[in-house]
């Protein structure tokens, strides 16, 4: 590990990495990309030996926490090999991964041989009509099946919901009664203003009416975060339950002041905020054959020192607009 922590400029220590494995995905959500937007190719594509490069260079600077995403990371090929992969090499690292669901089942287990701390399923809806319109496909039946498999397995698993007026306001019980029944943390997030024009603002069911409602369904209790790398959920007891509830506010009370990550894209980009399109090209400098990896780190502390406040540009934009242009399929989450 480095002598120091990394820095950005406003001094907050950077130690967790979102990487994407592939821009693909099987589903089509509404609010992350209905378009069919113009996939990469092959060759712009990271290999797995570039990306393992990159996580390498990751934990000699620092970070300690790496998640895999997407799109869908089932959906690249060899996708398991590359867990397992990582994990050989990385030993250390907190490996994390962030799916759909869809093809999960058939995964499970070794991902829990593979010693992968945790999986973050999303999953808007617990009704699969409602599932099929908001993802395009009726897989709902697979990512519930998908569940079942990681606890079986003994994996410790997050079901991130985005927060939908008109979509999912009604399937608060629902969600409640899930936690209260499984051993899962069950969390909502406000829906962000991505991909520009596209973002629908009436649908934004904000954090504090959501709060109230659970709070009017079953008794609960805050819990402290006492666990300086537990992210930016603010996490409930239930009443009886073996699992918890929580809520994520990138709108209503932001978190940017502790932001601790970084995003690198499936495409080599480097991404310093969710909310600023601005990225880092990373490929080309890997690729090269007198640049590599030393290169690279010189690319990523440059951009450090150019760290945006999210909440700034959430308050520059326009009434009614995204912040952000790009799509959260091409992002990774």
């Amino acid at each position: 590990m480095c002598a120091q922590p990394l820095t950005d400029d406003k001094g907050r220590t950077v130690s967790y990495l979102r990487l994407s494995v592939t821009d693909r995905c099987n589903l089509r959500c509404l609010y992350c990309d209905r378009r069919m937007s113009t996939r990469l190719t092959h060759f712009d594509v990271l290999r797995y030996e570039e990306m393992l490069g990159l996580i390498g260079l990751a934990a000699n600077l620092g970070i300690r926490k790496v998640r895999l995403t997407g799109g869908e990371p089932f959906a690249r090929k060899d996708f398991m090999e590359f867990v397992e992969r990582v994990r050989a090499r990385f030993p250390r690292l907190s490996l994390r991964l962030t799916t759909n669901g869809t093809l999960l089942a058939p995964n499970a287990q070794r991902l829990a041989d593979a010693g992968v701390d945790r999986v973050n399923i999303s999953l808007d809806t617990l009704d699969p009509a409602t599932f099929a319109r908001i993802t395009g496909q009726d897989l709902y039946a697979e990512v519930r099946r998908g569940i079942d498999a990681c606890l079986n397995a003994g994996l410790r698993i997050k079901i991130n919901a985005v927060a939908l007026r008109g979509v999912n306001d009604r399937e608060l019980p629902g969600f409640l009664d899930l936690a209260r029944t499984l051993p899962v943390d069950v969390r909502f997030i406000e829906y962000m203003p991505m991909g520009g024009a596209d973002w629908k603002p009436e649908q934004v069911w904000n954090a504090a009416d959501i709060l109230a409602e659970a709070k009017a369904l079953t008794p609960l209790t805050l819990l402290p975060r006492d666990d300086a790398d537990a992210g930016p959920a603010q996490m409930y007891a239930i009443e009886g339950g073996k699992g918890r509830f929580g809520l994520i506010t990138p709108l209503s009370n932001h978190f940017c002041a502790t932001c601790n990550r970084l995003r690198i894209t499936s495409g080599g980009l480097l991404r310093t905020c969710l909310f600023n399109d601005r990225v880092y090209r990373l490929r080309p400098a890997l690729r090269h054959p007198k640049l590599g990896l030393p290169f690279v780190e010189r690319i990523v502390k440059l951009a450090l020192r150019q760290k945006p406040i999210g909440a700034e540009l959430l308050a520059a934009r326009r009434a009614g607009q995204g912040v952000s242009a790009t799509s959260m399929s091409a992002i990774g989450g």
